[in-house]
């Protein structure tokens, strides 16, 4: 049953759902989240002088969060507007509404400042906590463990406000370029307005050892994994796509060239795009840099209560709750059955969205809808959002975690529920990307584009409707994939 405990328009691939594709484990739910949460309210208080929280809640264990109530949002946006004196009405009125027609704008006025104070404040801050704790991580007893991870967490979910609202931006002045080229200037003259975002200097690509499969702790990072820091390209391909962008960015530019307002429009709209496309995947770099020391300082209060006899083995503790570890009698049934349940969840097909908002469904279909080529999808196409241009044919794999990553092989479509930055490596094998769940502002949408290979997100069910081996034709520029067996 996926019924939301009350009314309203549930994403599971919002805010931090973007970050989950498996279900929660009951201590990440319970604890890690709860910071973090924290953490992104102080964030917002911080920058618009007022929190305006979002509900969020467990459904099957999945992830998913929806907007204030409609009938407390007079309420909330009243206290909010006493509570900021009035700057939350600017904050909302560009984040929100110019970032989508003005971005240019947008940015002068609010983002380019809040980049800067992440760059300069909220980054430095967060690895000095992080640099401290990994001192301290394997001396510290069971309640300095427990403050650790309270702080990084908060701070983390600071970071995460600061990615939603400047690296978030990068879609939707996506869709506004997108929109200006399509009424003023014909794709054959440019081909995708993904060509103009993709191939950009100063991006790094490369795999850092807190790269992570999901923000649940339960996962371990990339640097457990094994994963080199190699940035995996292969041959001229980041060259080849330079080289694409400059050569769409002329043809744009050759055919305003006789509208001189009009060019210069382009001009604006193309530099905030570029611009945000690389600074949200630096943002989203740099997220989860606590979680190596995260998953250090469960896992050593896991062996605490593994000594006691209270479970069986260190990584059981991501089955508990907060308050079980405080526990002294014996909890290995608890978390046999835990575990037993979170293993049939994992198999569950969770839905995009559950409920209806025409406000936020029209907005996220609008620009959807600017970047997708034209065109009608062929009957039995899987439909998706157009996620990185191109066509390519191979047979699909289907990959799940870590453990299927050997078996993926050259030339092969990486089908999967979401891809994350530990993925990284398997993009320069890949033919395609295809994945369940994800945004245009989603790791695999920015990474495939780098890596100049299709890309399909938010299919929904792709993972369940394709097989291994199965033959089929991603089409990254209209978002679909066609079987063709």
């Amino acid at each position: 049953d996926w019924t939301p405990p009350s009314p309203g328009y549930w994403m599971r691939n919002f805010r931090l759902g973007e970050w989950l594709p498996e279900p929660m484990t009951p201590l990440f739910q319970d604890w890690l989240l709860q910071r973090m949460e924290e953490g992104y309210l102080l964030g917002m208080r911080q920058t618009a002088g007022a929190a305006v929280p979002w509900r969020y809640v467990a459904i099957n264990g999945w992830y998913y969060t929806a907007a204030p109530n409609p009938r407390a949002v007079p309420v909330i946006l009243l206290r909010a507007l006493v509570e900021s004196r009035g700057r939350i009405v600017s904050f909302l009125l560009n984040a929100l509404v110019r970032v989508t027609t003005r971005p240019e704008t947008a940015d002068r006025t609010v983002l380019k400042v809040l980049a800067r104070r992440w760059r300069e404040e909220l980054l430095p801050r967060y690895r000095r906590l992080v640099a401290e704790g990994e001192r301290r991580v394997e001396t510290a007893p069971p309640s300095a463990l427990s403050g650790l991870i309270d702080e990084i967490g908060r701070v983390a979910g600071e970071c995460l406000w600061s990615l939603a609202i400047v690296g978030g931006s990068a879609w939707k002045m996506e869709g506004s370029l997108a929109s200006f080229l399509r009424r003023h200037v014909s794709a054959e003259e440019y081909g995708s307005v993904q060509v103009l975002l993709r191939g950009l200097p100063g991006l790094d690509l490369s795999v850092p050892a807190h790269a992570v499969q999901s923000v649940d702790w339960y996962w371990p990072t990339a640097g457990e994994l094994g994963w080199r820091r190699s940035e995996a390209f292969l041959g001229g391909r980041r060259q080849r796509l330079a080289a694409e962008r400059e050569a769409a960015e002329a043809a744009c530019r050759r055919a305003l060239a006789d509208r001189p307002p009009l060019l210069a429009r382009f001009e604006s709209l193309l530099e905030v795009a570029q611009r945000y496309a690389a600074l949200r995947e630096e943002q989203a770099r740099w997220f989860t840099l606590g979680w190596p020391l995260l998953r250090r300082c469960a896992l050593r209060l896991g062996a605490t209560l593994r000594a006691a006899g209270v479970i069986d083995q260190a990584e059981d503790v991501f089955f508990l709750t907060r308050a079980e570890l405080q526990a002294t009698a014996p909890l290995q049934e608890v978390v046999r059955r835990r575990r037993a349940e979170w293993e049939q969840r994992r198999r569950l097909v969770a839905p995009l969205t559950i409920g209806h908002a025409r406000f936020l469904e029209r907005a996220v279909t609008s620009v959807v809808e600017a970047v997708r080529a034209t065109g009608q999808p062929s009957e039995g196409a899987i439909v998706g959002q157009p996620a990185s241009p191109g066509r390519a044919t191979g047979p699909v794999r289907i990959v799940r975690g870590p453990e299927d990553f050997d078996r993926f092989q050259e030339g092969e479509v990486l089908v999967a529920r979401a891809t994350a930055p530990a993925w990284t490596p398997l993009f320069a094998r890949a033919a395609a990307v295809v994945t369940d769940g994800g945004t245009l502002a989603a790791h695999a949408s920015l990474v495939a584009r780098e890596y100049g290979i299709p890309a399909v997100v938010a299919t929904g069910d792709a993972t369940v409707r394709l097989r291994d081996g199965q033959v089929v034709t991603v089409d990254g520029s209209t978002g679909t994939v066609q079987p063709l067996e």
